[in-house]
């Protein structure tokens, strides 16, 4: 049978001591195991763990013990508020319902925000570990920055410089074919080098560290395995990798978590392999940046001083070399770039790595915070709105001896009691509303129930949160004077309200910057998801080519897909249309300045690329297989053209050194076509340049117009698994790798959306319970008012105004400040939205029409009680 976390069960025998615990722990279970067939194991976790509170509030009563006058007075508090609680369940209830709606979030938040600075945690060398980034300068501005090296780079490190690191390990991404028998699988991998095991601390499932140091060796990860072998140990079995290489597996290693930065990868093979598939890379100069390394420094090492030492490595061996000379013009810096820092730390900015993902944390980190504090707000403006009702309380207490501390503690036991009762309470909602959580944020978050960590950082979270919201109640409730109190003249005074004034005012200020951030950003997302982007995405398949046979059978594959009527065109390109893989310098142009090193993103294509993909000419003509000097021909996007400063680029000739390429040649320029926008939407256009010079990876298909793409693809399928058998059928519509482009901004906007709508409720939750106070507060004033003739509209206006002014109020602080922080938020990105005003007045709006709807409720049924009824109640 299975039972709830054993340590609900655990805390219930320790807490119930004696016999009959044991006999209703079994009821308990019993009941448990019904309604987890019934509902689910979710839901009946949180039954369970309700009914154990519900049991042992009666029972702690009775729990036999000899607490000294300390330990009774303490009970005493928490026994008055219980009985506080139940006789005001009305207000109790909104409070506790406040605070778990704030505590829930605050959990859920904590733990995204946890889940992201924990990043990479998992390697236990963590702290050792970077990777190498560069940048360069030109008259004092950085042109650029980037990861990639020089190969050489890497060996003179390996053999020169092996004191100041403990593993140096060039790496490169494989999109490969995994296969045994007849089992086929696309597979995400890596070529990296032998020691990556020891450096990252793989947790091994079989095999060890050393299996990266055969040249043929595989090392797979578990789900792999099990997809291959099942449950038996695949070290020694044989795999194919692209149809074509024989490897042996010689290590299976646990599925990374997806909070690192290797999750997804399924293989490694030695990047010695790779070297000897790929007898080009050795042959590379210190001219072209291509390759990627992690290091581990050494123990007695700093990351600055191996990072000075890549530099003086990289100096040393170009000063000479007359091919470099320009290099040594350039003022650039090395960065040694830590493992904790890649995930938030992952764009360029100044030559440094400091913008990425850390924004976002600090974005909706502090929006967690301010909802906690609304929620906090509401218990405080509850608890002193009734202070009037506790006063008499007050005043008997002061009298018979009680000393302020101790009223502070009363009061402060009560508070703790509520937080107590809420915490429990968020505690279940976030353990119910977890995989909606994760859906939304794209995580695999769990509540570390079972941790130590998680329940002390609970306590000092209860208690924190407990110390918030009580402290301003106790204060203030402490402070009355006894005498007046007695003698029925105590009045609150004509400024007591003022502070609960002011906490409304926060509230709804931060209630309305969180809705006007939320339209903003999503105003953000459709301001660049309607940038043009210079051809047409729809109906555009993508085919990596992942074996040598797409080019053997290219001819017959072509030609079978345009039998099939399912395809109007077919083009290659040398990568995907959401990215440029490829950067290159030495070009050289008539005008251009001989200091400045021009870098430009560069693709190779097929003839027929520009037909397939739609692209738009503003000038110029497309290539063309009919015409022989297309092979030295290029074509020019507009920020190309507007970058070299020419006016009129057609029939302009480029000399272009690059000895990656193999190409120091002419070429002549054949067209400049409108903007394709291929990195990111939110920046602007990278000066780009085509030309048909070089190998292509992807295949690109054109589906015929009218064609349902369920209709198109088997036919598409068909043809390829009859021509090229050996490969698996991956696809991936363009259309979709550009939305993807979207997926983080999205989820902040819907993180955003969700928790500005929660500051909203837990606003408007203590709008409901203060106005519901002043309407009882003011029963016979509403009393002698309708017997005088005003009317229900009259004694409404009389009732909400006050409220409304305060909202009214809050909008105008909330509005310059939105606005300031709006102004700062779109700053990161080039290609951005003007902020129009209607999103504040709406904003404005839109609280002022939730704050009539939250306190017309109340004051209406005030002004239609009968007057008879509430004058007899005075």
């Amino acid at each position: 049978m299975q039972q709830p976390p054993k340590i609900f069960i655990r805390f219930f025998r320790w807490y119930c001591n004696d016999h009959l615990a044991e006999a209703v722990l079994g009821d308990l279970l019993e009941l448990y195991e019904r309604r987890r067939k019934k509902i689910g194991q979710r839901k009946a976790d949180f039954l369970f763990l309700w009914n154990v509170i519900c049991f042992l509030q009666p029972f702690a009563l009775k729990r036999k013990s000899t607490p000294s006058n300390q330990t009774t007075m303490i009970k005493s508090y928490f026994i008055i508020g219980w009985r506080n609680l139940i006789k005001n369940k009305g207000y109790a209830s909104l409070n506790i319902i406040g605070l778990a709606s704030g505590m829930v979030v605050a959990i859920l938040i904590g733990l995204w925000v946890f889940d992201e600075w924990s990043f990479n945690t998992y390697f236990k060398n963590y702290d050792h570990i970077a990777q190498v980034a560069k940048a360069g300068k030109f008259e004092g501005k950085y042109y650029q920055g980037q990861t990639y090296l020089p190969y050489p780079l890497i060996e003179e490190l390996q053999n020169n410089y092996a004191q100041n690191f403990k593993h140096i390990l060039p790496f490169s991404g494989i999109a490969g074919i995994l296969a045994t028998g007849d089992k086929r699988l696309s597979q995400s991998g890596m070529y990296i080098g032998e020691g990556a095991p020891e450096m990252f601390t793989w947790e091994m499932v079989y095999g060890n560290w050393q299996g990266l140091k055969d040249l043929h060796a595989i090392m797979i990860s578990e789900s792999t395995a099990k997809a291959f072998f099942g449950d038996q140990d695949p070290v020694g079995k044989a795999m194919k990798v692209n149809t074509k290489t024989e490897v042996t597996v010689t290590g299976v290693f646990k599925d990374f978590p997806k909070n690192t930065q290797l999750y997804g990868l399924q293989f490694f093979q030695p990047w010695s392999f790779n070297l000897t598939e790929n007898p080009w890379i050795r042959q590379q100069d210190w001219a072209n940046h291509f390759v990627m390394a992690y290091v581990e420094v050494a123990p007695n090492t700093t990351l600055e001083q191996a990072a000075a030492a890549v530099k003086k490595a990289e100096m040393k061996a170009i000063e000479h070399l007359d091919y470099m000379k320009n290099e040594l013009k350039y003022d650039y810096d090395i960065e040694l770039n830590p493992m904790r820092r890649w995930h938030l730390y992952s764009e360029f900015k100044e030559g440094r790595l400091q913008n990425g993902p850390i924004q976002m944390v600090r974005f909706i980190g502090s929006i967690g915070v301010f909802v906690l504090l609304l929620a906090c707000i509401n218990f405080m403006n509850l608890s002193t709105a009734r202070s009037e009702k506790r006063s008499k309380e007050v005043g008997i207490r002061k009298t018979m001896g009680s000393i302020r501390t101790q009223l502070v503690g009363q009061f402060f036991s009560e508070s703790f009691l509520v937080v107590l009762l809420a915490f429990v309470l968020a505690l279940g909602l976030a353990y119910l509303s977890l995989p909606w959580f994760n859906q939304l944020s794209d995580k695999q978050i769990t509540l570390p129930l079972s941790q130590g960590w998680f329940w002390l950082s609970s306590i000092i979270f209860i208690f924190l949160t407990g110390l918030l919201a009580g402290s301003y109640p106790a204060l203030y409730l402490s402070s009355f004077n006894a005498i007046a109190v007695l003698k029925g003249t105590f009045r609150a005074g004509r400024f007591s309200a003022v502070p609960r004034k002011i906490l409304v005012v926060f509230q709804f200020a931060v209630s309305v910057i969180l809705i006007v951030c939320t339209v903003a950003i999503y105003q953000q997302l459709m301001f660049v998801k309607s940038r043009p982007v210079g051809y047409t995405r729809e109906g555009l398949v993508a085919i990596r080519k992942k074996s040598d046979e797409f080019n053997t059978r290219g001819d017959v594959l072509r030609a079978e897909l345009k039998k099939t009527g399912a395809v109007t065109e077919i083009a290659e390109s040398g990568g995907d249309l959401t990215g440029t893989w490829s950067g290159n310098g030495g070009f050289n142009w008539e005008g251009k300045d001989p200091l400045f090193e021009a870098n430009f993103a560069t693709l190779n294509v097929s003839p027929g690329f520009g037909t397939t993909v739609g692209w738009q000419f503003v000038n110029g003509r497309d290539f063309s297989k009919e015409i022989a000097s297309d092979s030295s021909a290029m074509i020019l996007n507009e920020a190309a053209a507007d970058y070299m400063k020419l006016k009129d680029p057609v029939g302009k000739t480029l000399h272009w050194t690059c000895r990656a390429w193999g190409a120091d040649q002419d070429f002549h320029i054949v067209g400049v076509i409108k903007d394709m926008v291929m990195n990111s939407p939110f920046e602007p256009v990278k000066p780009a340049i085509y030309m048909t010079y070089g190998s292509e990876r992807v295949l690109l298909l054109r589906i015929a117009p009218g064609m349902a793409a369920t209709d198109a693809l088997p036919k598409i399928e068909k043809v390829l698994t009859d021509v090229i058998p050996d490969v698996p059928f991956d696809y991936a519509f363009v259309d979709q790798q550009f939305a993807a482009k979207f997926s983080n901004e999205e989820r902040i906007g819907k993180l955003a959306a969700v928790l500005a709508v929660l500051a909203v409720i837990i606003s408007c939750l203590g709008l409901f319970g203060l106005a519901s106070f002043v309407a009882e507060q003011r029963t016979k004033e509403i009393g002698i008012r309708k017997v005088m003739g005003a009317s229900v509209i009259s004694l409404w206006r009389m009732l909400s105004q006050e409220f409304v002014s305060l909202v009214a109020l809050a909008c105008c602080i909330a509005i310059p400040i939105s606005y300031y922080l709006l102004q700062n938020g779109l700053a990161q990105y080039e290609y951005k939205t003007e902020i129009g005003w209607w999103i504040f007045v709406s904003a404005a709006g839109g609280a002022l029409l939730i704050t009539m709807g939250t306190i017309s409720f109340q004051a209406i049924k005030a002004a239609l009680t009968n007057p008879v009824v509430s004058l007899r109640s005075e």
